[in-house]
């Protein structure tokens, strides 16, 4: 016989028992329903705190929403003491800091919010931005204005108080001429300049590179620390012809260690910058020497590949191209002749970046900062698209339609014309433009929001003149 007694004979003989334990279950669901009640309250009263209080006129409170790529509202004005509250309506993680400031919202998914209080901050303007990496480069800025006045509370600010945020159609008008009219802007420095080098015994070719953080003007007034080569973005251009022999010798001044890739370039293998799996990795203060022979024609592009998702999209990035791209002389493309006597006059690599310190830019710097590409009419330009940033590039040019003659170095059996290129990160595309339109012509990126703003045209947008 069993000793385990049945469920009903075991209720029988202990009824008492189980009574209590049942009384003391019911009090413990209570307990846990109130609990879940009080828990509601306490998250709806969080959720409600914000407006109650500015309603009460404890804490003025500005809602703010994040989407991939932008703020808004991207001007905002708020009282000392204020606070924004914060949601992510985009579909990835976002957070939302104040630059220079020990002040940031947790990283949000999406549907999330936060409230971020601003009270350690004095009156002044301060630049808000999502701090993952590439997204502040890709938009994700605005601009935050605090004011000792608590009815300034709300969205505004920028260079015209809280104008744009309630659609003062004729500020954003003016804005924009405005920006347009500055260009093109004088800044301090100019990336991509060709490197001359040092010709050793044998007629081998030596480079040198600096890796440094130079203080960098992307746009007027605006200086970034920029991780640089020999302090320029993009670095220095290298120009060599199939069968040479260079060698690059990098000395490393940045705070952390570094290496150098060469993105497209044929190279043995522990020379193709990849630490520590071709090379040790070059430490603050070392140097490094990378020698090969170049043995086939390349467009490619240099840069770092150790953190590179920090050191590229900051600066470290230049062009090299081994010898000519083959372009299609004599040949007919869609029924335009391309002349036999073809002579390019002018050569010359667009770097695109859309991270990092450098942010929205062309060859280093945002417009109206960019450099205008003069022509005489007539004239035929070849240009090589790079892009070195995070975010796919189309590329257009007003009127005049770009001849791909190349993808990645490599010549094209059948040649393309297009009025919009598509340039994904690490790319290049070589383009042959014939200057037939006197005029200035627009040349831009073709997502909007890399080009324009409230404020006006900023980011990748340069032009062509055409002279008679």
């Amino acid at each position: 016989m069993s000793d385990i007694k049945s469920p009903v004979r075991a209720q029988e003989a202990a009824p008492r028992r189980d009574t209590a334990v049942g009384f003391a279950v019911v009090v413990a669901i209570i307990a846990v329903v109130v609990a879940v009640i009080a828990g509601a309250l306490a998250v709806r009263a969080i959720q409600e705190g914000g407006a109650a209080a500015e309603a009460a006129g404890a804490v003025p409170t500005v809602e703010v929403t994040l989407t991939e790529f932008a703020i808004s509202p991207a001007a905002i004005t708020v009282a000392t003491s204020g606070a924004l509250r914060v949601t992510n309506d985009g579909s990835v993680q976002h957070d939302l800091a104040v630059a220079g400031q020990d002040l940031k919202t947790p990283m949000l998914s999406a549907r999330e919010s936060a409230v971020l209080e601003l009270g350690a901050l004095v009156p002044g303007t301060y630049e808000l931005l999502c701090d993952v990496a590439g997204h502040a480069g890709a938009g994700m800025t605005a601009t935050l204005v605090v004011t000792a006045e608590p009815s300034a509370a709300g969205g505004g600010g920028g260079h015209h108080g809280g104008a744009l945020a309630q659609h003062d159609w004729a500020a954003m008008d003016a804005a924009m001429m405005e920006s347009i009219l500055a260009f093109p802007a004088e800044t301090a420095g100019k990336g991509a300049q060709v490197l001359e080098p040092t010709i050793l015994a044998g007629g081998l070719k030596q480079f040198e590179l600096t890796a440094a953080i130079t203080e960098w003007e992307v746009e007027p007034g605006k200086l970034v620390e920029a991780w640089t080569y020999n302090g320029q973005v993009p670095g220095p251009t290298i120009r060599i012809d199939p069968g040479d022999r260079i060698r690059v010798v990098v000395t490393n001044h940045l705070p952390m260690g570094t290496d150098v890739h060469w993105h497209g370039v044929e190279t043995p293998n522990n020379m193709d910058g990849v630490a520590p799996l071709t090379q040790d990795l070059i430490k603050p203060g070392e140097t490094f020497s990378y020698e090969f022979a170049a043995t086939e024609p390349a467009v490619g592009m240099y840069h770092a590949h150790h953190h590179a998702q920090m050191q590229v999209v900051n600066g470290m990035l230049g062009a090299i191209i081994i010898g000519d791209v083959e372009l299609p002389r004599g040949r007919t493309i869609s029924g335009v002749p391309i002349p036999a006597d073809l002579e390019v006059s002018q050569e010359f690599p667009m770097v695109l970046n859309d991270a990092g310190a450098i942010g929205l830019s062309l060859n280093g710097k945002s417009f109206p900062a960019t450099e205008p590409i003069v022509a005489a009419r007539g004239e035929w330009l070849l240009v090589h698209y790079m892009n070195e940033g995070l975010q796919s590039h189309p590329m257009h040019l007003h009127q005049m339609e770009q001849l791909v003659v190349a993808q990645d170095g490599i010549p094209l059996d059948n040649p393309y014309f297009a009025d919009t290129v598509n340039v994904a990160p690490g790319e290049r595309y070589s383009v042959l433009i014939t200057a037939d339109s006197p005029g200035t012509w627009v040349w831009h990126c073709h997502i909007l929001n890399h080009v324009e703003r409230e404020e006006g045209m900023f980011g990748m947008v340069t032009a062509m003149v055409v002279a008679e």
